[in-house]
């Protein structure tokens, strides 16, 4: 005998909202991707439109794209630098918002403080200092410049604080116990614990890294260092007549920030959901 399931009317319309908000959503990436199929001059006749040309349709875009002398070594700069800063954040400021939030120390309030002060600063304030101190570094044209200065942000370290709040701490008297030291107790017990909270974070930094335009086109200086998002915006001529190319080049630059969304969505989703509840 089948079950039959009564939708209650408040469900149907969370599902009805969803979907209007979905369509939103994708429309954007609907309409790039019909527009990167497109050539040039019906771009800047047409403008962005969803209606379905197929007749105008060609892969001439993308080859173009790929056919650059660049396009591929940005890609690679763009892989590189999110790689190397995304992994270098979450692990620094998990170790900071996880001493933040276990020990009692003096002083331990101001830092977290301090840490919520420089969150609520526009990056565009402290630009200037931080390019005198790349100058002073040496490190202006090096991929270190623009990993570096925004390695360990104010951001991921509330968030692991919070999170690691609302994890119980008999985890780590029991660790004391069986003999573990400080950094076993953290590496070991609260690592796996504090996965929802690294697939969070690394979604989040890894888009901050791979979308990051006016930092990276104040340090950088030769062609071959550029990241993605600068290079994409050398491909237009004064004459504007080369949009084609440049959202074809901006609709695979896309890939990898979904890709990396459907291996951690799942943890995406529970780490905002139990860090913004506990702590």
């Amino acid at each position: 005998m089948a079950i039959q399931t009564k939708w209650k009317p408040s469900t149907i319309l969370l599902i009805i909202l969803f979907a209007i908000v979905s369509i939103i959503i994708l429309f954007p990436l609907y309409a790039i991707t019909l527009a990167s199929l497109k050539p040039s001059t019906e771009i800047m006749r047409q403008g962005l439109n969803v209606r379905f040309d197929s007749h105008l349709f060609s892969m001439n875009n993308f080859v173009s794209v790929f056919e650059h002398p660049y396009y591929i070594r940005w890609y690679a700069n763009s892989l590189l630098i999110a790689a190397i800063f995304t992994a270098s954040s979450i692990i620094l400021s998990a170790v900071v918002g996880y001493a933040l939030a276990i020990y009692e120390f003096k002083g331990r309030n101001i830092i977290f403080v301090l840490v919520l002060v420089t969150l609520m600063l526009p990056t565009e304030i402290i630009i200037l200092p931080l390019f005198k101190l790349m100058i002073s570094f040496k490190m202006i044209n090096t991929y270190w410049a623009v990993i570096l200065p925004f390695v360990v942000a104010p951001l991921p370290i509330f968030f692991f604080r919070q999170y690691v709040t609302g994890l119980p701490k008999d985890f780590i008297d029991a660790g004391r116990i069986d003999g573990c030291t400080e950094l076993g107790i953290f590496a070991r017990i609260f690592v796996p614990l504090m996965l929802p909270a690294f697939g969070a974070m690394a979604i989040l930094q890894a888009i901050g890294s791979w979308n990051n335009f006016l930092w990276p086109l104040i340090v950088l200086r030769a062609n071959e260092k550029f990241t993605i998002p600068i290079g994409i915006s050398t491909l237009l001529t004064p004459y504007g007549n080369n949009f084609d190319v440049l959202i074809a080049g901006s609709l695979v630059a896309i890939l990898p920030l979904l890709i990396l969304y459907i291996f951690f969505q799942r943890y995406f989703i529970s780490g905002l959901t139990v860090g913004g509840v506990k702590g």
